[in-house]
């Protein structure tokens, strides 16, 4: 059942909210006992078969952590726990990986499992994993099976995070305060889910239609312009930014309309100048998630210099390949570890030369337009199929494939066409007519790129009613409950509504 689904929007969601008030009344125990029951027929809505999974997965691990909690078992009984969850995931995730890379190394010819992975199974065992490690060292309380239950499947955060800590989550399931429905919940709540819908059915699905026949064009061989590869490019770019960011905006308004706060999970990451920056921005609990459990137990950057940009790219790799089973995951996460290991080389080299003024606006914009790029780079990794698509991407992206130009340009340019044609240009392209690509495509994504760097984020914009668990950073425009702030917000939710032509799934759910 997607967020953008008509399903979800006029029947399951306004019956459990209904529902959920009506029981929190009388009963905070029936309340979330419901809303746990209503998480996991939510999760079966995609396919009955994996709840036996997701069950299973919960109860066992709930049981774990009591143990933990209660110092039985110590270091290696949480190894074999965690190790539990890591091979489950291996299994659905990465089996049919492990052996298509096995029979081309030896030459064999092994079948492949055939294993549908289970949805949101890397979110929850994520979420999972922290738990018992966080129970090990004696920092969860116990809490009742039904509690914990929401705590792992809670619908608006189940299929693709935010990846939430149990200390975030299962005080505010258990606090009794709050039993009567609250209009602010429902407006705040309301508001920012509509924000997120627009993002998802208006922008991010907008933006498909320019950047799928462009990949597709690279991986069936298609000659690329450089003017078709980079608006390929910058059109997924784009498209994902709106997309989880769309998605992020839901999980969190979903969660206020029950009076749940969520940690924020995206916070303007293309305003970044910086790659360190970027992925304090990006995805940003899973960054909490692989800094806390996986990078600073690998020793941070407290075993010197080589090990610290050592655990870097190791990290960076884990996390591409959390993503996915491919290689092109892996390489998208090698890229990133790269990335941050020379911006931390530049750091140190800065403070080595005693460079610590700050660089004026020059300097901000040079950083801000090379991480960027640096970005638009990465995703070409992470949208591709295969290696092959993302390096003739590339090639198109840096002019090895001939500098062209649209071919539906040819008699627009004056007196600068044949300059150019001089200078060694042509007029090609393999897209002059498909769905209006020129000139829609471009004006697509530069009001995309307005949006995403001219515009508060979430928020900010509602930062007076603490959307998240967070403060939020400031903005000059914010949200107000209001008659006239009330009308926009109606405007965008209907607009996003009468977008709903086709159901997409959110690119995040494929993790």
């Amino acid at each position: 059942m997607l967020f953008n689904s008509p399903e979800f929007l006029f029947g399951f969601l306004p019956i459990v909210l209904f529902g959920f008030f009506l029981l929190n009344r009388s009963s905070r125990r029936w309340a979330i006992l419901w809303l746990a029951l209503a998480s996991i027929f939510f999760y079966g809505w995609w396919d009955w078969r994996f709840l036996g999974v997701l069950l299973a997965s919960m109860a066992g691990n709930f049981a774990a952590g009591r143990a933990l909690g209660r110092g039985q078992g110590g270091r290696p009984f949480l190894a074999c726990a965690v190790a539990g969850n890591l091979a489950v995931l291996g299994g659905f995730k990465y089996a049919g990986f492990a052996v298509a890379n096995w029979n081309l190394a030896s030459g064999m010819a092994l079948p492949l499992p055939g294993v549908v992975l289970p949805i949101g199974i890397s979110f929850f065992t994520f979420q999972q994993i922290a738990y018992l490690v966080d129970a090990f060292r004696g920092e969860a309380r116990e809490y009742d099976f039904a509690q914990y239950c929401l705590f792992v499947t809670f619908f608006p955060q189940l299929i693709a995070g935010p990846i939430v800590h149990h200390k975030e989550m299962l005080p505010q399931f258990a606090r009794k305060a709050r039993r009567r429905f609250r209009a602010s919940d429902l407006a705040v709540g309301g508001t920012i889910f509509a924000l997120g819908l627009f993002k998802k059915v208006i922008l991010a699905d907008s933006l498909a239609l320019y950047a799928s026949p462009v990949f597709q064009a690279a991986r069936t061989g298609g000659a690329l312009t450089l003017a078709e590869a980079w608006t390929g490019a910058l059109s997924y770019t784009l498209q994902i930014y709106f997309d989880f960011s769309g998605y992020s905006d839901m999980a969190i308004g979903g969660a206020r309309l029950f009076g749940i706060r969520l940690p924020v999970n995206f916070a303007s990451p293309y305003k970044a100048a910086s790659m360190v920056d970027f992925w304090r921005r990006w995805h940003m609990t899973l960054s909490r998630f692989l800094r806390d459990y996986l990078y600073l137990p690998l020793g941070g950057n407290r075993l010197g210099t080589t090990r610290r940009y050592l655990n870097l790219l190791l990290v960076m790799i884990l996390g591409g390949l959390w993503h996915g089973a491919n290689w092109t995951f892996v390489a998208w996460g090698l890229l990133h570890g790269l990335y941050l290991c020379l911006n931390h080389a530049w750091r140190a080299g800065k403070r080595i030369l005693g460079w610590k003024r700050r660089g004026g606006p020059v300097a901000r914009a040079i950083a801000w337009m090379t991480t960027f790029l640096a970005v638009v780079v990465a995703w070409v990794l992470f949208r591709a199929e295969t290696m092959g698509e993302a390096l003739a991407m590339l090639r198109a992206m840096t002019g090895f494939d001939g500098l062209s130009l649209p071919a539906s340009l040819v008699g627009r340019l004056g007196q600068l066409e044949p300059w150019l044609v001089a200078h060694g240009l042509s007029f090609t392209g393999l897209f002059p007519n498909v769905r209006g690509f020129w000139p829609a495509a471009p004006l697509a994504v530069a009001l995309g790129l307005l949006i995403a760097l001219g515009l508060p984020n979430t928020q900010e914009l509602m930062r007076r009613y603490r959307p998240t668990l967070e403060p939020a950073g400031k903005a000059r425009i914010a949200w107000r409950a209001t008659p006239a702030w009330g009308t926009v917000t109606a405007v965008v939710a209907v607009v996003a509504l009468l977008g709903l032509s086709r159901v997409s799934e959110f690119l995040y759910f494929q993790f």
